[in-house]
């Protein structure tokens, strides 16, 4: 079970919660109709156990078991910090 987790890459929106964070995943979706490419976006909240992550940052996340109501993802690694 542990090779079947998935990894999301997306940039941290929020580091206001204590251990936490709000990661937002940029999707390009071609549309079925017209092939125009459209953006999706979701949110995820993701376990950063060191605090170290900061808005704006590219952060890698795996998935994970519950950690809380609707925290399931965990930091794995900081790709790009922040300018």
């Amino acid at each position: 079970m542990r090779n079947l987790r998935k990894e999301r890459i997306g940039v941290v929106t929020s580091n206001k919660m204590n251990k936490s964070i709000t990661v937002m995943v940029e999707r390009r979706v071609k549309h079925p109709m017209y092939g125009k490419f459209v953006k999706n976006s979701n949110k995820f909240l993701a376990h950063d156990e060191k605090d170290d992550c900061n808005i704006g940052d590219t952060v890698r996340i795996m998935e994970t078991r519950p950690l809380s109501k609707n925290k399931c993802w965990r930091l794995v690694e900081i790709i790009e910090r922040a300018k």
